[in-house]
């Protein structure tokens, strides 16, 4: 059988509005089975609420943490899955919190977005418990609630695939994306007491006109520098999807943050960069008015992947490299011709009993 691998829209337009949601898996097979079900079914709940407003931009991207890729689908697994990790560093902690699965639900309205969230946890009520959830919203022009633009150097056109999506490299994933988040909280009280200069130095770019600061004179510590993650001469990029969040009465202002890519090492080496230094001991001094309160690691498989858990698509399949749809445009590119067969592997009957 061969299959076109569609990848799942991680690379989507920017949105107003988005919900995070990270559930963790119940024990016991009913509740397996209902999640597999779910993986079959998304693309059809989602096309169900799309249509009250298919101007609204809705899309929902899943993934799959560690331990629930062996529980639902078993192996093999994606070459560089594995549980988030904690780094810690003097009174610096990315700290790393339960998570099972990811909704990244996207929309140009909050009422899309929590109505799929909604159904969705209809869907498997019962088997998954919720770990967080988090709605963000835009701010302003692109701006997080330390006041400076968020997501410039995100990749575009052409340059997200090779950014965001697994390849040849782990061919019986490809179209898959690797997702981290974290839940950043803000100090503003103490943040807004620094100098627009000083805020400058510690982001590495101007506040009003978000242009990044001479090498001259950012410093090595800033996040723009030590965000910065060059391989071989060229700069390895990822795709982030930030949003801000907070709840005014009880004093919490933060950041979710989201980054999507073509593999984990290139945000851990930036994570480790922000909270060890670069060398150790040049950290990022955004940390000393921001704190992370939750760290996980998914795989976002394909669109065709996906369903085909729901399906328990027995054995080996021979599937395309992914077709996928540019950032800004609905229609899919043509997809590219691949020779071989590619096992993604069984997704029934290997799975460790519980």
């Amino acid at each position: 059988m061969k299959l076109d691998s569609i990848a799942q829209p991680v690379a989507a337009p920017l949105t107003r509005a988005a919900i995070f949601l990270v559930v963790t898996l119940s024990p016991g097979s009913d509740n397996r089975a209902a999640v597999r079900s779910l993986c079959g079914d998304l693309a059809g709940l989602l096309r169900a609420v799309e249509f009250r407003d298919l101007e609204g931009g809705l899309s929902c991207v899943m993934a799959l943490g560690s331990e629930a890729w062996d529980r639902l689908v078993g192996p093999p697994r994606p070459a560089e899955l594995h549980a988030f990790r904690e780094i810690r560093a003097g009174a610096r902690n990315a700290v790393s919190t339960p998570g099972d699965l990811l909704f990244h639900i996207r929309a140009k309205r909050m009422d899309l977005c929590f109505e799929l969230a909604t159904q969705i946890m209809a869907r498997i009520e019962g088997a998954v418990s919720a770990a967080d959830e988090v709605h963000g919203f835009r701010y302003f022009d692109d701006r997080d609630l330390l006041g400076f633009v968020d997501g410039t150097e995100n990749p575009r056109g052409a340059a997200v695939i090779d950014a965001v999506l697994v390849g040849e490299e782990d061919a019986a994933f490809a179209g898959g994306s690797y997702v981290i988040v974290q839940k950043y909280l803000h100090d503003l009280d103490g943040w807004n007491a620094l100098s627009t200069e000083a805020q400058e130095r510690i982001i590495g770019r101007t506040k009003l006109s978000n242009i990044e600061l001479d090498d001259s004179i950012k410093p090595t510590s800033a996040h723009s520098a030590l965000t910065t993650i060059v391989e071989d001469g060229k700069e390895v990029k990822i795709l982030r999807d930030n949003m801000p969040f907070g709840r005014a009465g009880h004093g919490e202002f933060g950041t979710y943050f989201i980054g999507y890519s073509r593999s984990p090492h290139t945000i851990e080496q930036m994570l480790e960069n922000m909270f060890v230094g670069r060398p150790p001991g040049n950290y990022d001094r955004l940390l000393d008015f921001s704190r992370a309160v939750t760290g996980s690691l998914f795989f976002a498989p394909s669109a065709t992947f996906l369903e085909a858990i729901g399906e328990d698509q027995p054995a080996a399949v021979a599937v395309t490299p992914p077709v996928v749809a540019p950032p800004v445009v609905a229609p899919l590119s043509a997809p590219r011709q691949s020779d071989g067969s590619l096992g993604i592997g069984s997704l029934k009957g290997e799975i460790p009993h519980e």
